[in-house]
C-alpha cells in the first residue's frame, strides 16, 4: 500500500514528558459533520515495537476515508520521551492512551464524541481496557489481540520448547529483580531468526520484519511487566465497553492465542464484529492479508463513526 496522505509531527503531553505522534488529517469530507468536524482514530504499536513498524498503512487508509488518524509511540519507545526505555508496562501504556485521547479530542477539526481506538497485538488488549476506562470511546479495533496474559502464558508454555521457555522465564525474572532494585532493565532481543536467542525466534517472521521494521525500533525489550499481580486480563473489561468493537482474529497465530478473541466476540454478540483470517500473528501486516484487513477495518470504522443526522 503506497503512502499518499501527508502527515504532520505532533506531540502529546504526558505527565512531565511528551509522546511523539503523527497526525494524518482526513483527505475526504465524507464523515465531516455540519460543524466541519470529522472523527478520529488513535493507533499504537504492539509489544516491543514502534509506530514506524507498519502502522502507516492503516493510518493512511483511515485518513483517506475521512478520519483523523493519530499514531503515537508509547512512553520510552521510539521517538517518545520517558524512561526506562523499551520496557512494557501496562499501567504506563494505559496512561499513554488516556493522554492521547485527551490530545486528539482537542485537535482542530476533530469531533470529540467520535474518537475510536486501534491496537494491535499487546495494544489490542490495551485498547479494550482504555476504551472501558474512558467510557465515551465511539469504536474499537483490536487486531490479533493479547486479551488475556494468563491465557497467553499458558499457550506459550504448551507451545514453546522447554529450553527456550526456561531462557525466557529467566529473562523475565532478571528484569523483575532489576526493577525492584531500581536498576537499568535487563533486555532480551525481541525478535530474530531461529537460534538467535530472542523472545520470539522465527526465520519466517524475521524475514518479514525486514520489510516492516522502522529506524527507531531497537529490537530489545524488558519483560518485567509479566511478573505483575494481578495478571493483566483485558477480557475483564469487556462488560464495560461503551461501543462496538471489531476483532481481527488470526487463526494461525502462534504468539497470541486466538481462543480468547473468539470467546470475546461470542460473549459480546452484536456488539462485536469478527473478522477471521487464516494467517499468523505477523501475516496481517503484509500482503496478501494486509489490504483485505485494512479494508475491513476501514469499513467498520466508517460505519461506526458516521456523522450524526441533524435533527429536523
Amino acid at each position: 500500500m503506497e503512502s499518499v496522505t501527508e502527515r504532520e509531527d505532533i506531540t502529546i503531553a504526558r505527565d512531565g514528558h511528551v509522546l511523539a505522534a503523527w497526525h494524518y488529517p482526513p483527505s475526504s469530507t465524507d464523515l465531516t459533520d455540519a460543524d466541519g468536524r470529522a472523527p478520529a482514530v488513535i493507533l499504537a504499536h504492539g509489544l516491543g515495537f514502534t509506530r514506524d513498524c507498519g502502522l502507516d498503512s492503516y493510518a493512511q487508509a483511515f485518513a483517506q476515508a475521512g478520519i483523523h488518524a493519530v499514531v503515537f509511540d508509547y512512553s520510552g519507545f521510539g521517538d517518545s520521551e520517558g524512561t526506562p526505555r523499551d520496557v512494557v508496562n501496562v499501567d504506563s501504556q494505559l496512561r499513554d492512551y488516556e493522554c492521547a485521547i485527551t490530545a486528539t479530542r482537542a485537535l482542530d477539526g476533530v469531533d470529540p464524541k467520535r474518537v475510536a481506538l486501534w491496537g494491535t497485538s499487546y495494544a489490542g488488549g490495551i485498547v479494550v481496557a482504555a476504551a472501558a476506562r474512558d467510557g465515551e470511546i465511539a469504536a474499537v479495533v483490536s487486531q490479533c489481540p493479547n486479551l488475556d496474559n494468563l491465557a497467553t502464558a499458558l499457550f506459550l508454555v504448551r507451545n514453546t520448547p522447554p529450553l527456550h521457555g526456561a531462557w525466557l522465564v529467566s529473562g523475565v525474572l532478571r528484569d523483575g529483580v532489576r526493577a525492584l532494585r531500581k536498576r537499568e532493565p535487563f533486555y532480551v532481543r525481541a525478535m530474530g531468526p531461529e537460534g538467535s536467542g530472542s523472545a520470539y525466534p522465527s526465520d519466517d517472521i524475521w524475514a518479514r520484519l525486514q520489510h516492516l521494521a522502522g529506524p527507531t525500533w531497537n529490537n530489545r525489550i524488558g519483560l518485567r511487566d509479566f511478573l505483575r499481580l494481578p495478571v493483566f486480563r483485558a477480557v475483564s473489561y469487556l462488560d464495560r465497553l461503551p461501543c462496538r468493537i471489531q476483532f481481527i482474529a488470526c487463526e494461525l497465530d502462534d504468539l497470541t492465542p486466538v481462543a480468547p478473541t473468539l470467546a470475546a466476540a461470542k460473549k459480546l454478540g452484536d456488539k462485536a464484529d469478527l473478522y477471521r483470517v487464516q494467517a499468523g500473528h505477523f501475516d496481517v501486516y503484509v500482503e496478501p492479508f494486509l489490504a483485505p484487513a485494512v479494508a475491513a477495518q476501514t469499513k467498520f470504522l466508517v460505519g461506526e463513526l458516521r456523522a450524526p443526522v441533524p435533527a429536523r
